[in-house]
């Protein structure tokens, strides 16, 4: 509303400014046209007897001074008879109808030829459309983040962009809009279990202890959330807690609307609390033991396996990868897997022990040593 209130201010403006000039009368010569003129003859009399001019100059000044006076003589008289002849009111009258048409026709030719009956293209819709492949999401999303970097404090244009850092996969970006949006709008329920989803993204699929604290604030708010309730069953199970994971699914199972589509991923992750502690999650494990990674055949021999004998593969896996970093200290990217690792199998103790023996083994480089650090400080280790 504000936009087209500037437009109508800029158009009137351009208006007034072409047809001013129309509606005021024309400025007539006067008597003083011909007093000037004729002093100028007395005084070019007066520089030739001085002997200022010469006689030539002094005849030629006269008789240009002399036409000039004749000219202003014919227009006076000239315009001395209709001082308000038609000229003005033909003005004026354009004045009025170019101000009245001007927008008039306008409107009618966009009525005519253009588009007012297409809705508004908000920016929130573009980039949902965007993601699904219908528009470059990579051009939206710059153009958003330019507008943010112009104006930091625009709480909305964070809260478009996060959850479209979360479906292009940038965690960490969707971490810090989540966090301005807190900032600057206030927090609310879902925005804590928004943030909190994201900071699970960020760190390969573990609740860390600002991830549990994010859905824990959102619990609080509202008791009910959906997503906060699913990552605390989540945190549970991840720290060895089964019984607390499964009691939190089943009161979400019970609680559950008729038709909800969360249903069916609470259901799945209450029936892997069946299999044994020794592989909670094998998806989640075999992704973070990585080096070496599972093959192919490995993940097709997995959907044969039983349960006893899948967590055997995963132990194996990271049992290698433990192996090859006491031979390699120097990977510190293995030493962040194994101990993530180690926590996907409720292995706490174990990760324990890895992160120090991955400090002792990056003792040599600081950044390293602070990469460490800040998982285990983020899984809720002991420093």
């Amino acid at each position: 509303m504000t936009l087209w209130f500037v437009f109508a201010l800029m158009t009137a403006a351009a208006i007034f400014a072409v047809l001013w000039p129309l509606g005021r009368p024309a400025a007539a010569r006067t008597g003083s046209d011909l007093a000037v003129y004729r002093d100028q003859l007395d005084e070019i009399a007066r520089d030739r007897s001085a002997g200022l001019i010469g006689d030539a100059e002094a005849e030629a000044a006269r008789v240009e001074v002399s036409r000039r006076l004749i000219a202003a003589a014919d227009a006076a008289q000239a315009a001395e008879p209709a001082p308000q002849s038609s000229p003005l009111w033909r003005r004026r009258l354009t004045a009025v109808v170019g101000l009245v048409l001007l927008p008039v026709g306008a409107t009618a030719i966009y009525m005519l030829l253009g588009s007012p009956q297409l809705p508004g293209a908000p920016l929130a819709p573009r980039l949902k459309e965007a993601a699904h492949g219908n528009e470059s999401i990579t051009s939206l999303v710059s153009q958003v983040e330019a507008r943010l970097e112009r104006n930091p404090q625009d709480g909305r244009g964070w809260e478009v962009l996060a959850p479209v850092y979360m479906r292009l996969g940038r965690f960490d970006d969707a971490v810090k809009a989540w966090r301005k949006v807190i900032a600057l709008s206030g927090e609310t329920a879902v925005r804590q279990a928004d943030l909190g989803e994201a900071l699970v993204g960020a760190n390969n699929g573990i609740v860390t202890a600002d991830a549990k604290s994010a859905f824990e604030r959102a619990l609080k708010l509202d008791p009910q959330q959906v997503k906060s309730r699913f990552f605390v069953g989540v945190a549970a199970q991840q720290d060895g807690k089964r019984e607390q994971a499964a009691e939190i699914w089943r009161g979400m199972l019970k609680d559950a609307p008729t038709g909800a589509p969360w249903v069916a991923t609470v259901r799945h992750a209450l029936a892997s609390l069946d299999e044994p502690a020794t592989a909670p999650s094998a998806e989640a494990a075999s992704d973070n033991a990585a080096a070496p990674g599972p093959s192919a055949q490995d993940i097709a021999a997995a959907g044969r396996m039983t349960p006893e004998e899948r967590g055997k593969m995963i132990r194996g896996m990271v049992a290698r990868l433990a192996d090859k970093l006491k031979q390699d200290g120097s990977d510190v990217d293995g030493w962040l897997r194994l101990v993530r690792a180690y926590m996907v199998l409720g292995e706490r103790d174990k990760a324990n022990a890895a992160a120090a023996d991955a400090r002792r083994a990056l003792a040599g480089d600081a950044d390293k040593v602070r990469r460490i650090d800040e998982l285990a400080k983020g899984l809720g280790l002991a420093g």
